[in-house]
C-alpha cells in the first residue's frame, strides 16, 4: 500500500526565490490553504523538504 501525504500551503511564497515557487508549482499549489494529496515518494518528500517552511504535511490515512 502506498503511503499519502496531505500537502496544505501555510506561507506565501512571495519574497521566496523562483525555484521555491516553482517548487510550489510542480507539487500542485497556486494558492494559499490549497491542499494536495501526493503519493510519498522520494521525489515528492525532497521537494517538500526544500520548502518545509511554507508548508504543512500530515499522513492521510485511509
Amino acid at each position: 500500500m502506498k503511503k499519502l501525504i496531505k500537502i496544505t500551503q501555510i506561507k506565501s511564497g512571495i519574497g521566496y526565490h523562483r525555484s521555491q515557487k516553482g517548487t510550489l508549482k510542480a507539487l500542485g499549489i497556486s494558492k494559499m490553504h490549497q491542499s494536495v494529496e501526493k503519493e510519498a515518494s522520494p521525489s515528492v518528500l525532497g521537494m517538500v523538504n526544500k520548502i518545509r517552511h511554507l508548508l504543512k504535511v500530515e499522513e492521510v490515512s485511509k
